[in-house]
């Protein structure tokens, strides 16, 4: 089961790795959300990554509901790539849906 949590472009992306992996990045491809506590410029947020690419950050007015959940450990999230446009400004190149998805627990 899945349900719309946010979507939103990825905050940062000029500042960060989404030049070096841009040319692999596709609709659909699944990102990870990371907790990033020691960022001193925004107490909770949450970057964004492509395998080992740093791709920026959920936009501070998204990033309370991703903060609380990864910071008491849950992290039942499935986000995936919604939106490319290379000829776009760099801060709206990449479109980001979030969904929650249900854990199914072990019997």
């Amino acid at each position: 089961m899945r349900e719309h949590l946010a979507h939103f472009d990825i905050a940062g992306f000029t500042y960060y790795e989404g030049v070096l992996a841009f040319s692999e990045l596709k609709i659909g491809v699944q990102l990870q959300l990371k907790l990033e506590e020691e960022n001193k410029f925004d107490a909770r947020a949450v970057a964004i990554y492509y395998k080992e690419f740093k791709l920026g950050f959920v936009p501070r007015s998204e990033n309370r509901i991703f903060y609380k959940l990864l910071k008491v450990g849950i992290d039942c999230f499935e986000a995936r790539i919604q939106r490319l446009d290379e000829k776009e400004n760099p801060e709206s190149q990449v479109g980001v849906v979030v969904h929650l998805v249900k854990i199914e627990k072990e019997t």
